[in-house]
Formats: C-alpha cells, structure tokens, sequence
C-alpha cells in the first residue's frame, strides 16, 4: 500500500478513505479479499482528484459500481477501488428521457421512469446494478438492453479530464459495450425513452419480478448470470444437459433452480467458485465442443 497517496487521498477529497477493506462487502457474491485502498468519491470532483493522484504516484484503480456481475479473488485488489454506488445519485427527468448519473441503481431508475409515463426500462427493475455499470455491461434481458438507450455518456479519462462520449463513438453489442477496452470512469449518461402508458408498464414490471423470483436463486448471494448464452443457444441449457446442477466446491454451489448461477451457500471464497467454472466450462466443452464465455469479470489476485 502506497501511505503517500494515501496522505494525499485524505488532504485532498470529500468523500470516504478505506483501507484494506474486504470486497466481500460491496459485491453481491459477497466473496472476495481487501482492496489496499477504497475510495467512495463524493462528487465528480473526487473522481478526478483520485485518478490525478493515481497517476502521480503510479498506482492502478479500478471502477466499481454495484458490485454485480464480478468475482474478486481471494487475494484481494492492488492499488485503489473507486466504489460509484452511493455516490453520484442525481436524475434530471426530461418528457422523452434522463439525464442520470452512474450511482443510480437501475430497479430506482426503472420505476422512476414509470411514474413519468417513460417506457423501456421494465426489463432492469431486478436487476442489482448501477447505472455506469449497466452502460459498460451492456446490461439486459432477452433482446433489450441498456445500450438501446443510451444517446451519449460523460466520462473521466485516464489524465482527469471530462469528456462526452456521443452515440456514434460507442458500441454496444449483447453483454458488451467499448467502454470495456477504456479505462474510463462514467459519470453521467442521457437516454432516451419511449413514452408509455403508466398501467401497462407497471404490470410488465411486476411479470418481470415473477419471471425473475421464478427462475432465479435470490435467495443466496450471487453474481447474476455467469457465462453468456452462446450464439443460437442457452448457457443454463447446456450447463443443466451436462448435469450443473448442484455441483458443489466448498461453500459455492450451481443453484438447483438455474444451472447458470452459481451461488454462495455462506461463506464461500473465489477459488471454490473458479474451480467450479472451470469445471463447468470443461464440461461443455467436452459434451458440446462449445466455449463458453464469462459473463461475470474477474478482479483481483490469487491468494
């Protein structure tokens, strides 16, 4: 841990300092180790000043949202975590869209739309994730995404400079947007939103929530989805074929309800929940000469 940037950390932002703070509390797995340094920014202010500092005494950040769709491992992170999730929490509604930025969680975004007579946003009511972290998953459900929407997003680059970012120079495929390969932090992003009517959407809402209650083990800390559906195919599908389900490592078991979420039975670390990836992959790759690709990222080291 670098206590010089530390010291310049505190001397220099609003918002909260932590040190060796456990990752097991800020991801929905609720795995992983410390992180050296947290910092949970109090404004875009913060954000440059921390990316500034970073970069002047040579320390790598990372950029966490709501701590979905990730698995930091049981070493922990090297350098500096930037947790958006209570921070950066402001909409501007408009009468065909919003202005919001990243900390917002999509289930509050999705209903506040809905009250607004705005449409679109149904699908992402259950869903456990920040705005930024939406824009750069590319997160979705079925055929729509988040992506669909989006018209342009401010971002802090790697020299702390505030940039808009237009449509035309994003892309947005399934489960993936080009705000993977930057080292970016997003601060705000502009959607637009068809108009809806108020009672239907909110029945689509509460179908979402049945289908997800359903279908889902939410009743166990897990990532989301952990591989990508292959092209013409489903992961769960393949996964369930070659017997997934209920496979155990440890405290981490393949959910008995959908054999692409693997959950945490209590107590769990990442390397119960690798191996049983590895498992998983190998399984299918033998059965179904299919690679499957990881949903959910890795952070972090080994311990």
């Amino acid at each position: 841990m670098n206590f010089h940037l530390v010291n310049a950390l505190q001397n220099s932002i609003q918002g909260t300092i932590k040190l060796n703070e456990s990752m097991e509390l800020h991801t929905t797995w609720k795995i992983g180790g410390p992180a050296d340094v947290m910092v949970i920014p109090r404004d875009k202010e913060d954000i440059r000043r921390t990316v500034l500092l970073c970069h002047e005494y040579k320390v790598p950040w990372w950029v966490l949202g709501n701590g979905s769709n990730l698995l930091v491992l049981d070493g922990g992170i090297r350098g500096v975590v930037m947790k958006m999730e209570g921070a950066l929490t402001n909409c501007i509604w408009q009468e065909n869209g919003v202005e919001v930025e990243a900390g917002v969680k999509l289930p509050r975004l999705a209903r506040d739309a809905v009250q607004r007579g705005l449409s679109g946003l149904e699908w992402s009511v259950g869903i456990p994730a920040s705005v930024g972290g939406a824009v750069v998953m590319n997160a979705g459900v079925g055929n729509d995404s988040f992506g669909n929407y989006v018209q342009k997003i401010e971002v802090v680059d790697t020299t702390g400079q505030v940039k808009w970012r237009d449509k035309e120079e994003l892309t947005f495929n399934y489960r993936f947007s080009s705000q993977q390969e930057k080292q970016e932090i997003i601060t705000r992003v502009v959607l637009t939103l068809p108009r809806g009517n108020k009672e239907e959407c909110e029945e689509k809402i509460k179908e979402h929530l049945r289908k997800r209650h359903s279908s889902q083990p939410l009743e166990y800390p897990t990532a989301g989805s952990v591989f990508k559906n292959p092209s013409g195919n489903y992961a769960g599908r393949l996964l369930e074929a070659v017997g997934a389900k209920g496979m155990t490592v440890g405290s981490a078991q393949v959910s008995e309800k959908h054999a692409n979420f693997i959950i945490n039975l209590g107590g769990a670390c990442a390397q119960d929940v690798t191996q049983l990836i590895n498992e998983l992959k190998s399984r299918v790759r033998q059965e179904f000469q299919i690679d499957l690709e990881m949903e959910v990222h890795i952070l972090g080291e080994a311990r």
